[in-house]
């Protein structure tokens, strides 16, 4: 049972709260990359409850200061965007990538005050799609090996969406395997091969079934968690027969990231990031094993429910999600369309932006979200002491961590982990950029 106090401990994330500081020692994706495909490169955002300002000077470098000018605490947001940097519109100052101020043209001539005036600045890196960005102090960690930061460009692509939640009732939908048999059942089967980029609406390796069918037929899954060096794997057997069972493994990354199959080929690696404490983004890699992905497609598709420029969902806790009572009788177990996001959003959402934990009664399906929470636990008492947690790498514990092995398949039953194994092992050699391809 979780406390009112722990569900505070573990949910706030501003600074100074316990849970804001142990999320500010990881990277955090911050923007898309896509979104700077406009004339003016620069974005206001607020990351977990503080505000700053992103943007690309003319010479392609990515900056990211605190949003407020430190003279008399003009929005840069709305600044020039100029040789050097940005320059605040109210009095002049400019200041590059660095935070460094490098003109404060109101002063008289000869003045050096500039020289003694730099903004806070943090550190942005650029990887598969997404700018990452990090607010905590001391040394950042190295990126682990995994598939989407080792994938070509071509073989990834990224996106993301916003709920209207705080981040952690987002990020433990992602570890709950046992749902995916009802909020995401449907009653009919789509032509798996007409399936591309979407999820559980295509086929498992080594399978002609749709995996939409396995979901639906055997909704008592078996249920496996086990820790391991970079957070948890976490493996969903759905026995067919005495000869065969459908198997999922999937991977939470400490903090807040998970990787899953997407379908046979695929692979998506998500984050979810506090807004503050009321919000937060999904941001997601897809990593093709096959051939290059093809990122129109993608894009089309998803923007169609989660719309530039602020990636908001068309359907939300206003609007019922979506709800349709007829179609919920006919034709998807929620009513509510075919995009399993939406599905996704409403059960996070629907607890309120905060859910009441203090109020839940878990089952043996929820045993991902109970280690989980107790990682979490942990981690949140190390960092209160100046301790490392989980997945602070340097370069040679980043460059060991290679997969993790996400599959989706039908394998032997048994030994679906032997399957598991081999499946990934045969994957990578036939991937076109694996390290392990022949």
């Amino acid at each position: 049972m979780i406390s009112a106090e722990q569900n505070e401990l573990m949910t706030r994330v501003g600074p100074g709260t316990p849970a804001g500081t142990l999320l500010r020692n990881y990277w955090q994706p911050i923007a898309l990359v896509d979104e700077f495909q406009g004339e003016r490169p620069v974005l206001a955002r607020t990351l977990l409850g503080e505000n700053f300002v992103l943007f690309k000077d003319k010479d392609g470098n990515y900056g990211l200061l605190d949003r407020h000018c430190p003279h008399r605490g003009a929005d840069l947001a709305y600044g020039r965007l100029e040789e050097g940097g940005l320059r605040c519109v109210f009095h002049g100052w400019l200041f590059d990538v660095t935070g460094q101020c490098l003109e404060t043209p109101a002063e008289p001539p000869g003045s050096r005050m500039c020289e003694h005036i730099r903004q806070r600045a943090y550190p942005v890196v650029e990887r598969s799609g997404i700018l990452f960005a990090w607010l905590g102090a001391g040394e950042p960690s190295a990126f682990p090996h995994f598939d989407c930061f080792t994938a070509p460009d071509a073989y990834t692509f990224a996106f993301k969406g916003y709920w209207d939640c705080n981040w952690l009732q987002a990020l433990e939908v992602g570890i709950d395997p046992a749902h995916a048999s009802f909020l995401h059942r449907y009653f009919e089967d789509e032509d798996t091969a007409a399936g591309y980029g979407k999820q559980f609406r295509g086929k498992p390796l080594d399978s002609d079934l749709p995996i939409s069918k396995l979901l639906r037929e055997h909704d008592q899954p078996e249920i496996s968690v086990a820790r391991t060096d970079y957070g948890m794997r976490l493996v969903t057997l759905r026995r067919i027969d005495e000869r065969q069972t459908h198997g999922r493994s999937t991977h939470l990354v400490f903090p807040q990231t998970f990787v899953i199959p997407m379908n046979a080929e695929m692979t998506i690696t998500q984050w979810h990031v506090p807004v503050d404490d009321a919000g937060c983004y999904w941001y997601s890699i897809f990593t093709s094993f096959t051939t290059p992905v093809d990122k129109k497609t993608m894009r089309e598709q998803r923007l169609k429910t989660y719309p530039a420029p602020d990636y908001k969902p068309i359907h939300n806790r206003a609007n019922g999600w979506g709800f349709n009572a007829a179609e919920q009788r006919e034709s998807t177990y929620t009513g509510m369309g075919f995009d399993i996001n939406i599905h996704d959003q409403f059960a996070c959402e629907s607890p309120g932006r905060i859910a009441d934990r203090t109020k839940e009664n878990l089952g043996s399906s929820d045993k991902g979200i109970v280690l989980y929470r107790r990682l979490l636990m942990d981690a949140i008492r190390k960092t209160s002491l100046g301790e490392k947690t989980l997945m602070m790498l340097d370069p040679a514990q980043a460059a060991a961590l290679t997969g993790p092995p996400a599959i989706d398949g039908i394998g032997p039953t048994g030994r679906w982990d032997d399957y598991r194994e081999e499946a990934d092992a045969a994957r990578r050699r036939r991937a076109p950029w694996s390290e392990k391809a022949a």
